[in-house]
This record gives structure tokens, sequence and C-alpha cells, in this order.
């Protein structure tokens, strides 16, 4: 048996979203530079450049750090988590930047709206964290607007993001970041499998982009080193390892689909 993933972490370090040492963090200073313009140029092919009219559902919103991207742009942002001390550091962070987000806890298995709701719905870090994913992915499909986009990133399931995210990132001690179990390699996903649910649920692949570090894999080593040392924060590691858009989909990746 696989183990069972962590997803306490997401209450247990709920204080770390927007906390520049906090290992959550790199969510916004490493991963979103990399998907949120991508996410623009598709939101913007589809809609235009005037988002007010949009109503996004960001599923796993956790503390806010892409719904806030996401309201920025102008869209009517509501975020869903079953996370509730998250929940509460999003509601508390979004405040403070004056942005009207409407975060509701609430499972990504059962989502408690109406069909045809929402003209975008993003799920990001999340796919991967669901045993019930298929489920998610029905659900998706059902809040959707017809012509509507679904953004998404996750983890393929691959030899090396097993030794990436799962031996690198949690369990050497030399470069862990995150508690153990924060990811299961089981249940990694991969594209093939990912396109292939979709489209039993009406929802067509417009286009996958790969994640890759822009360092190579000794700088790469030397920069988590340096912040396990506290020579640097988190805030800092992250900008140091910036994500590039790749062809190479064997680690994380992202991209959109189009309810038809």
């Amino acid at each position: 048996m696989p183990p069972t993933i962590n997803n306490h972490m997401y209450n247990e370090l709920a204080d770390s979203w927007w906390n520049e040492n906090g290992p959550l963090h790199l969510l916004k200073v490493m991963v979103n530079p990399w998907r949120v313009p991508y996410f623009v140029d598709a939101m913007a092919k589809y809609f235009g450049e005037n988002l007010s009219h949009i109503h996004l559902l960001d599923i796993g919103c956790g503390g806010g750090v892409l719904a806030e991207e996401f309201a920025r742009l102008g869209c009517q942002v509501t975020g869903i988590d079953i996370a509730e001390e998250s929940l509460a550091v999003a509601r508390a962070h979004a405040r403070t930047q004056g942005l009207l987000i409407d975060y509701q806890t609430g499972s990504a298995t059962e989502l408690s709206f109406d069909g045809s709701s929402f003209e975008i719905v993003s799920c990001c870090d999340v796919l991967e964290h669901i045993p019930e994913w298929e489920q998610v992915i029905a659900e998706v499909s059902r809040v959707l607007k017809p012509g509507g986009l679904f953004l998404f990133d996750t983890i393929n399931r691959t030899s090396k993001s097993k030794s990436t995210f799962i031996f690198g990132l949690q369990e050497w001690s030399y470069t862990k970041l995150f508690p153990r179990d924060t990811h299961v390699w089981e249940m990694f996903i991969t594209p093939e499998e990912l396109t292939t649910i979709l489209e039993n649920h009406s929802l067509l692949i417009q286009g996958f982009s790969g994640g890759a570090i822009a360092r190579n894999p000794l700088s790469t080593l030397q920069e988590v080193r340096r912040h396990k040392r506290g020579e640097i924060s988190v805030a800092e590691l992250g900008r140091r390892l910036e994500l590039k858009h790749d062809p190479d989909l064997s680690l994380n990746y992202l991209g959109y689909a189009q309810k038809s």
C-alpha cells in the first residue's frame, strides 16, 4: 500500500503561505511566476483583456496565493478549500490587500454550486492530493459554463518526479523542504491519464507546458543548501530557482482545457 497523503499540513502550516520563510510560500514566489502569465494569456485569448465579468472558482485555494492573482486581474473570485486554517489566513490576507474574494469551506469532489456557474475554474497543486481526482474533474465540468476554461497544474508520475519531489524534497535530510508525505508518488497523474478523463467530461485540452528550474542541478543543490543553512529565505530561494516553461512534461506541468 502507498503511504497516506498528508493533507493535514495545510492546516498545520497555514501561517506559512505569506511568510517569506514558510515552505508553502514557494508556491507564490517560485510557481506563480511560471503559471500566472501562462493562464493570463489563455484567459485573454478566450475572454479578452477585461475580465471583470468573469466568475472564477479556485479549487483548493489554500492561503489564497493564486486566488489573489486572479482577483487582481479583475475576476470575481470564489475560493474553496477543506483546510479551515488556510482559509482563515486567506481571508485575513485578502482584507489587508483590499481584495473581495469569496472564500468558502468546501470539498473539491462535491462542489456546492449550480451547474454552469463559472466561466473559469482553476485547480492548481490539488489534483495530486485527492485520491478521487477523477470526481474533481467531473465536478469541474459540471460547474463550468459551455466554452469555459479549466486551468490546472499538477505533477507527472515518472522516475524523475519521484527522485525530485519525493526523495529530494521530502526524504533526504540534506535537501528536504517539506514534511514527509506532502506528496505521494503513486498519486501523481500523467498527462495522458488527465487528458483521457478530461475528454470523458467534455473538457478538451488546448495546451500543455512543462516546468523546469532555470539553474543546473549543481547550482540548484547549492541554493537549497544555502537556505538550509539559514543564509537565504524561502522567498529568495524561490526567486533564485526560477521555473521556466519547457516542452518536457516529466516533472510538473500545467495547461488548460475548454468545455465543449
